[in-house]
């Protein structure tokens, strides 16, 4: 299909507007996890709605140090990608468009929750972020607009911004895109050299060994909990040889929990820190989507396994989502 390449609000409010408007915002360096999240918005947009893709490296959300210069531009090749995926529109602004007069003097805080694990490593970041996305959903006006849950962090910020401030939009998280090898699609994985490469899937390998013991965790406290403590059945599992299962799924029932699927997830971390490139852990986490505090052993409900590191010069994240305290769930 044709694509529209758009600079000004002023153009994208001249267009005129059928149906839904379905917005997908990204710094550009298009890969398949964008594409997958324009093919979402296309979904939902419908034949006579308006799918935009909006390009924009948001100086606001690069601190002193990081890669703001370095970062991919690469319009035409987005242009083409987000064309295939079924984007209507890629508006592109310049930063004189998007902070007319400079830098703005009032901005959105993230507060307390913006100060946590990302917003630690990197401050001042959630600032820029949701600043950012404000403006852009004023000058996209759209009625969806979809990012990726492999940014967690940021997913729960803009959710949190647009009640808070009551936006008109509907926000809608897609799952996170991996490659072949398990490692996230991310803009920043060009960087990587192939041994990088080899080292940064220690990122994925410990969300998923935290996974495993969970699952694991998860099936043992299942087949506890259908062993009654009578002696008659005790005699019966004794018969059939099951005693030490059912004991051994007693011990995970009440030894396991969260501390077991970080324990898992460090292991990994741990051993790539002895890797050539070796991986730099900043931070790995359990935590609730509420607020990005560090669950305790006692926590049900959805949860976040968050992890980031460097690895040479480049730095990466990634999180799976895991349900505690629901018979056999497991993400």
């Amino acid at each position: 299909m044709t694509t529209t390449l758009l600079r000004t609000a002023a153009d994208l409010h001249a267009r005129a507007r059928t149906g839904r408007r379905a917005v997908v915002m990204t710094m550009g360096a298009l890969h398949e996890g964008h594409a997958t999240l324009i093919r979402a918005a296309r979904d939902l947009a419908g034949a006579e709605g308006e799918v935009v893709v909006t390009v924009f490296v948001n100086p606001l959300q690069f601190g002193e140090g990081e890669d703001l210069d370095r970062y991919p531009r690469t319009l035409d090749a987005d242009l083409e990608v987000a064309g295939q995926a079924g984007a209507d529109v890629v508006f592109a602004p310049s930063v004189d468009e998007v902070y007319p007069g400079g830098e703005p003097q009032v901005r959105i805080s993230a507060g307390s929750m913006g100060e946590r694990l990302e917003g630690a490593a990197r401050p001042g970041h959630f600032d820029g972020m949701l600043t950012v996305v404000a403006k852009l959903l004023h000058l996209t006006r759209p009625d969806i607009a979809l990012y990726g849950q492999k940014d967690a962090q940021q997913l729960a910020l803009i959710r949190r911004m647009v009640r808070d401030l009551n936006f008109g939009v509907d926000i809608v998280g897609v799952p996170t895109v991996r490659e072949p090898d398990g490692l996230a699609l991310s803009s920043r994985n060009r960087y990587l050299s192939a041994a990088e490469r080899r080292t940064a899937l220690a990122l994925s390998g410990a969300l998923f060994a935290g996974r495993d013991r969970h699952a694991a965790q998860e099936a043992l406290r299942a087949r506890a909990r259908e062993v009654p403590a009578t002696r008659a059945r005790v005699a019966a599992l004794n018969a059939l040889g099951e005693s030490r299962a059912a004991a051994d799924a007693h011990a995970v029932a009440t030894a396991g929990g969260p501390e077991a699927v970080r324990v898992a997830a460090r292991q990994v971390l741990d051993g790539a820190a002895r890797f050539t490139p070796p991986l730099t852990l900043d931070y790995l986490a359990l935590a609730d989507p509420a607020d990005f505090t560090e669950i305790g052993d006692d926590f049900t409900g959805e949860a976040v396994l968050a992890v980031a590191a460097r690895v040479g010069a480049t730095r990466l994240i990634d999180n799976i989502p895991l349900t505690f305290g629901t018979l056999g769930a497991a993400s």
